[in-house]
């Protein structure tokens, strides 16, 4: 029998997570190398830059622009606020003076007798990165950041939307297969990482963010929902910059389906423990996945069951889910696995599967599939 090794999404018990915690320009790191570190501790901070605004002082004092330091009460380097006069001419006889004022808080960044212009620059934006989840300081990377170190339990989703997302693990519903209903959300899940099992309704997504739920992990979502909360058809684009309030995982694809017991059974085993999601998301070539990470203590890891972490092997009968487009998420059940190579679209030999969905038969490059659990 035609057989194929295809790793799935990775649902593990305890893992070594490894996450690069960078600032985008240099700054100040505060810890260093075998530092402890929580979750929601700052680990590095820098200021970006803020935005320059021109001001036209030679057309507002009407004045030629050479003679602009002769009207200035400022000079480089300058702080200002906004309101705090900048520049003034004496006028006429000591009558029709005018003035300028600045119209923000920010330093003088430059002085042109060319333009008539000088360069104000808004204060400085403070950024703080986060240790996202609680480890070890594996490494500092000088003036940038850390390398955080986990023992902790890892699970992947196949899609997501929202970026990271801290809170204590909350298990919503009993068993796998029940949905989550907007009666099933209240104050009390302010802030926490809820689950579900097999579908997450539109409606019920907009009352946890009302309720500023911190995230959301769930089997199935409707596709057709997500242009709805995004305001825009979602392409092949990374997501996870979304500015929900309300991160949102998918563990299985679109549709009501259940989560798999193996995902469902390691996330009850953690509830009430504090997590750390991301629902940030790339479909095509370096793919991204969503991610739960759940910190262990140290008497936790003489415990663990670590059977059924390894890959499993795609067969026919095996149930599949597709990971990339244009049938991202469908499911469906392998017919054949053909030894030779075939001439896809693009041109290219692959490798493929016929794989049956809702009846229908497609022919999909193995690399484009995965394993799903079958109980």
């Amino acid at each position: 029998m035609a057989h194929s090794y295809t790793p799935g999404l990775k649902v593990l018990h305890h893992s070594k997570v490894s996450k690069d915690r960078r600032l985008p320009i240099r700054g100040e790191v505060f810890k260093t190398k075998g530092d402890t570190v929580k979750a929601n501790e700052i680990v590095a901070r820098t200021n970006l830059p803020g935005n320059v605004h021109m001001l036209k002082v030679a057309n507002l004092l009407s004045i030629s622009p050479a003679d602009i330091n002769d009207v200035l009460k400022i000079k480089i380097g300058d702080e200002v606020s906004k309101g705090d006069l900048i520049a003034e001419n004496s006028g006429i006889f000591g009558f029709f003076k005018s003035d300028v004022k600045s119209p923000l808080d920010g330093t003088i960044e430059s002085v042109s007798d060319v333009t008539g212009q000088i360069a104000i620059r808004d204060k400085p934006i403070p950024v703080e990165i986060d240790a996202y989840v609680a480890g070890t300081v594996k490494d500092v990377i000088s003036e940038e950041g850390v390398i955080i170190q986990a023992d902790a339990a890892f699970i992947q989703g196949i899609f997501g939307i929202g970026g990271e997302s801290r809170g204590d693990l909350h298990m919503l519903v009993s068993n796998r297969n029940e949905e989550i209903l907007t009666e099933n959300l209240n104050q009390s899940h302010k802030g926490k990482i809820i689950v579900g099992g097999s579908f997450l309704s539109l409606e019920a997504y907009k009352k946890a963010i009302e309720l500023k739920v911190s995230g959301i992990i769930v089997g199935g979502f409707n596709y057709f929902d997500l242009k709805e909360i995004l305001g825009y058809s979602l392409g092949v684009a990374i997501t996870g910059t979304e500015t929900l309030g309300t991160s949102l995982i998918v563990t299985e694809g679109y549709g009501k389906i259940k989560m798999s017991k193996r995902t469902f059974e390691l996330l009850n085993i953690h509830n009430g423990k504090f997590v750390s999601i991301n629902g940030a998301t790339q479909i095509r070539a370096g793919v991204i996945r969503p991610e739960i990470v759940i910190p262990l203590e140290k008497e936790e890891l003489s415990n663990i069951d670590k059977s059924g972490n390894g890959q499993l092997g795609i067969r026919e009968g095996s149930q599949v889910r597709i990971i990339r487009a244009p049938y991202f998420g469908k499911i469906g059940i392998v017919q054949s696995l053909p030894t030779e190579l075939q001439k896809m679209e693009s041109e290219t030999m692959v490798r493929v599967a016929e794989v049956k969905i809702d009846n229908k038969s497609y022919i999909i490059p193995r690399s484009n599939l995965e394993m799903l659990e079958i109980d």
